[in-house]
């Protein structure tokens, strides 16, 4: 714990002042202060600290009492000095009785830090793990700075193996494509379930350093389908009210009027309280889905449609029924987006340079096998050779070569890693496929990475480089075995 009462005393007043402040704009009056807790008795105490320090306590004690999660996450604004959220976080993280808000609002402040960094670009300067993940962030390493004051609680293994769930959730929550599948998913209560079972770790930098990003990527999402969901049904509602209806569902025995959706203001819902705000967007999202029900209704004074008698060429444009399969249904893959590629190649340029810094430091006996996450990676000579290269840059064979195989250890690094994962979800549907749909774009980098290691072998051969060639034909082998051994899995 803190052991200069004058520190722990600034970092309560700030805790108080912004309280103050928060108070006095929900109440929109005047709030009296503690007496004895004014600014100017605070600047001035000396001798006095233990008590001041106790009537601190107890007057944030009554003021936890009447402020909200959700009061902190309006008050959490972009002009708020970092310097009042590290001592809220400070504050919250030093509570004994540490409650359910509590956590809330250690929650808000920590994705506050990390969504407003002092220095802009400032958690995104990374280093790198073996296998392409980083083992201590930027943000843990500030955070750690910031509660270095503070008793961090030990991590149990059992909250390690909870932190590594959220990775999947965040790319779950990327995929989905509208506000009803999100809120249908039940990821929302999911997600609180896992923090709740964090109990007093909680608290620990790791902890909070792994949520927070997570939160930012969720919030950012579901911001999004939240809008385009209000967007469609006030949408709707201005059709029915121009067609001189009023009434556009009924939820829960509740019609649900033109006025009612009139009044929906999307920045207010976002900002209320957790469990008030849930039960509010599953009743948008019920309504989202009755509209979705509906036939569009054609606005404007436009021609009506054309009604087409059956047979001939109507029949011809009608869509073929589609019949129901049978059986277990295979994986079908969207086309590879240049999105997909794009984070893949992010990826793949980190698993390059994890491996290049293990083959650079390691023992020379030991290089050749490099130590991923799941597994160990074999090396041949050359691609050893490829990885301590320094003229990766030239207009050369040799640098194409070198290139050449950085590519195809990197590709079958990333391959084996996700078909790991792969056999680790088997039992989850849809973290299944998110793992299928990243082997299909990393195919498609494989297939690019073969054409070019041939290419590469062809030059090799006509500038007289057996050696040359037969190294590179050697990963260019095993890059397909990888390859071949997707497809089946995938097939199967």
């Amino acid at each position: 714990m803190v052991e200069d009462p004058k520190w722990e005393l600034s970092i309560l007043a700030n805790v108080s002042g912004f309280y103050q402040k928060l108070l006095r704009d929900y109440l929109q009056g005047e709030l009296p202060v503690h007496p004895g807790l004014e600014d100017e008795a605070i600047h001035q105490a000396s001798t006095n600290l233990r008590e001041i320090l106790g009537k601190m306590h107890r007057w944030l004690q009554l003021l936890d009492m009447a402020i909200t999660p959700a009061m902190v996450r309006q008050a959490l604004t972009a002009e708020i000095d970092p310097e009042i959220a590290e001592a809220l976080l400070r504050y919250y993280t030093r509570k004994r009785d540490f409650t359910d808000a509590d956590r809330d609002k250690t929650d808000l402040v920590a994705t506050f830090l990390y969504r407003h960094p002092r220095v802009p670009g400032q958690w995104e300067r990374r280093g790198y793990g073996l296998d392409g993940t980083l083992p201590l962030s930027p943000f843990e390493i500030a955070l750690i700075e910031i509660l270095a004051d503070s008793d961090t609680p030990l991590l149990p293994e059992e909250h390690v193996q909870l932190l590594r769930e959220f990775e999947p959730l965040r790319e779950q929550i990327q995929g989905f494509v509208n506000f009803n599948a999100l809120i249908d998913s039940g990821i929302l209560s999911r997600v609180r379930e896992l923090k709740q079972s964090f109990g007093w770790s909680f608290h620990h930098p790791g902890v909070l350093a792994t949520i927070a990003p997570y939160n930012v990527v969720i919030g950012t999402r579901f911001d999004e389908l939240f809008g385009e969901a209000i967007g469609e049904i006030k949408s709707f509602a201005k059709a029915v009210e121009e067609l001189g209806g009023s009434i556009l569902s009924n939820i829960d025995g509740v019609d649900v009027t033109v006025e009612h959706v009139q009044a929906l203001e999307e920045h207010d819902l976002l900002k209320i309280d957790y469990v008030e705000a849930l039960d509010k967007f599953r009743r948008v999202s019920k309504l989202k889905k009755e509209i979705d029900k509906r036939p569009r209704i054609r606005r404007g004074s436009g021609p009506a449609s054309i009604p087409v008698r059956s047979g001939g060429a109507a029949a011809a444009a009608k869509p073929a029924r589609v019949r129901p399969t049978t059986g277990p249904v295979k994986h079908v893959a969207l086309p590879v987006t240049a999105q997909q590629l794009s984070l893949e190649e992010a990826k793949l340029r980190r698993v390059e340079e994890s491996i290049r810094i293990f083959v650079r430091v390691a023992d020379p006996k030991f290089r050749q096998v490099v130590p991923m996450r799941f597994f160990n990676l074999n090396l041949t000579a050359a691609e050893v050779e490829a990885y301590c290269a320094e003229y990766l840059e030239e207009k050369s064979l040799r640098a194409e070569v070198g290139r050449t195989l950085l590519r195809s250890v990197a590709v079958i690094g990333r391959i084996q890693t996700e078909l790991e994962e792969l056999k680790r979800c088997q039992q989850a549907t849809s973290l299944w496929k998110l793992r299928a749909d990243a082997l299909v774009v990393l195919l498609d980098v494989a297939r690019s990475a073969y054409e070019s290691g041939t290419h590469v072998i062809a030059n090799a051969q006509k500038a007289g480089e057996p050696n040359v060639a037969e190294a590179v034909e050697t990963s260019m082998r095993k890059l397909r075995e990888r390859a071949e051994f997707v497809v089946k899995a995938l097939a199967g």
